[in-house]
């Protein structure tokens, strides 16, 4: 039996007669990141009802993943469960299932078991990583971007060492003590520096047949430049702080094969590694094929100024999901402020709708961009502004658990930061998952 949601107010108390109340407009959001939590929170006070379904029951931290992944973090550190976050706002229900398509023309959001119907929708199903069409390569070379790739990711990458530990073959312990990250973007500089940092000053004396600190880690970037949405002094400066900490930089080079062996480069170059990582590329959820609307290479939904996809004044695409122009004919880029802007502007432009009233189009408001490559090591583009080294740190540090979800969060990953800065330790040393 198929079972829709959201009767009008008066069937929901059971009333009856002439002077049923009206029913409240009913706002579904798809996915509870960035974008689509922004949007949700938006309209506590709002007179709406509220359903958010996401396929996890947790909103993720996304930028601190890769800490996860390199045993700075734990998972509970950087997530909340989505309920928590909305249990005191009482027009809004929180529901874990999977969309399994949208039909647009009766107005409901098809799930497992479930059509929900809907008077105005917000998409912010985000996006996965993606091998540009060697989607064999996912066995070898694992992306990130939920907590089961970091702890998997921390496990490849914790039990290299203890491989390495234990063999007695020098080839292997070499491919086991090489690490390649592919990708050049935040992700791949952040993970690089990360492994580094955790193989020579971290783990360093943990182990008594082998030399952590001879670990090589590579990054492999197929541009010019790593950190390519930087300006290129910025970029320039970014490189020079991964080489100072021991990561080997490769540009220019595109990955053209990746096996158990490693992987092996567009100019016939093979590279002996046991754990690479993959940091490359992502593409969008299914959203466009659910709306039956227009998409970008990279999957993303075409949007115009009013976040809508065409024809449909209703639906809003937001974050990772949407390929979007702003009012200042820029493109708006896949960040996380930029979803919190796109999630509280569809919430505004819903609110304009039901009153009657017309929205101006979306401008995003870029206030910079930053990436951490190691301890006392990152940089910041702000636009006339730049910044690099150990103040660049510091305001990557403040700016990200600013926006962390919650203050216990905030104030256990601060400890957890000082503590590791002071001791130069990473405590979430653990390997699970792996037939315990």
């Amino acid at each position: 039996m198929v079972v829709t949601l959201h009767e009008s107010a008066s069937v929901r108390a059971g009333t009856t007669g002439a002077h049923q109340p009206e029913p409240r407009p009913r706002v579904v959001i798809l996915g509870a990141g960035f974008g689509g939590l922004s949007a949700a929170i938006s309209l506590r006070r709002a007179p709406v009802d509220v359903t958010v379904i996401d396929r996890r029951n947790y909103h993720l931290f996304q930028p601190l993943l890769y800490q996860v992944a390199t045993a700075g973090l734990s998972p509970a550190q950087i997530a909340m469960p989505i309920r928590r976050i909305l249990s005191r706002q009482s027009n809004a229900t929180v529901l874990m299932n999977r969309v399994e398509s949208i039909d647009v023309a009766a107005r409901c959001v098809v799930t497992t078991g479930r059509r929900i119907a809907y008077d105005y929708l917000i998409v912010a199903t985000g996006a996965r990583h993606t091998y540009f069409g060697n989607d064999a390569w996912a066995d070898h070379a694992p992306g990130l971007k939920t907590i089961a790739d970091a702890t998997a990711i921390r496990a490849r990458i914790l039990s290299a060492f203890e491989r390495a530990e234990v063999t007695e073959d020098p080839q292997l312990r070499e491919r086991l003590l090489t690490f390649v990250v592919v990708g050049g973007g935040p992700t791949g500089v952040e993970l690089a520096g990360a492994i580094v940092e955790l193989a020579r000053k971290t783990i360093v004396r943990d182990f008594r047949h082998i030399d952590a600190s001879s670990t090589r880690v590579i990054l492999i970037e197929a541009g010019e430049r790593i950190l390519p949405t930087m300006p290129p002094a910025l970029s320039g400066k970014a490189r020079d702080q991964l080489e100072a900490l021991g990561v080997e930089v490769v540009l220019g080079s595109a990955v053209a094969g990746c096996d158990q062996r490693g992987v092996q480069l567009g100019d016939g170059t093979e590279i002996g590694s046991a754990c690479v990582l993959w940091a490359a590329g992502v593409m969008a959820s299914r959203a466009a094929k659910w709306l039956g609307a227009p998409a970008d290479r990279t999957g993303r939904v075409k949007v115009n100024e009013h976040l809508n996809p065409p024809g449909h004044d209703e639906i809003f695409v937001i974050g990772d999901t949407a390929a979007v122009i702003d009012a200042t004919g820029r493109p708006v880029p896949g960040v996380a402020p930029a979803a919190k802007q796109m999630g509280r502007y569809a919430t505004r432009a819903i609110l304009d709708q039901i009153a009657g009233r017309s929205t101006a189009p979306f401008r995003y408001r870029d206030y910079g961009n930053l990436a951490t490559i190691g301890r006392k090591a990152a940089v910041a583009d702000f636009g006339k502004a730049w910044l690099s080294g150990y103040a660049a740190w510091l305001v990557w540090n403040f700016a990200h658990l600013w926006f962390l979800v919650g203050f216990r969060n905030r104030l256990v990953v601060f400890l957890d930061w000082a503590l590791a800065y002071v001791r130069n330790d990473r405590a979430v040393r653990l390997i699970t998952g792996q037939n315990e």
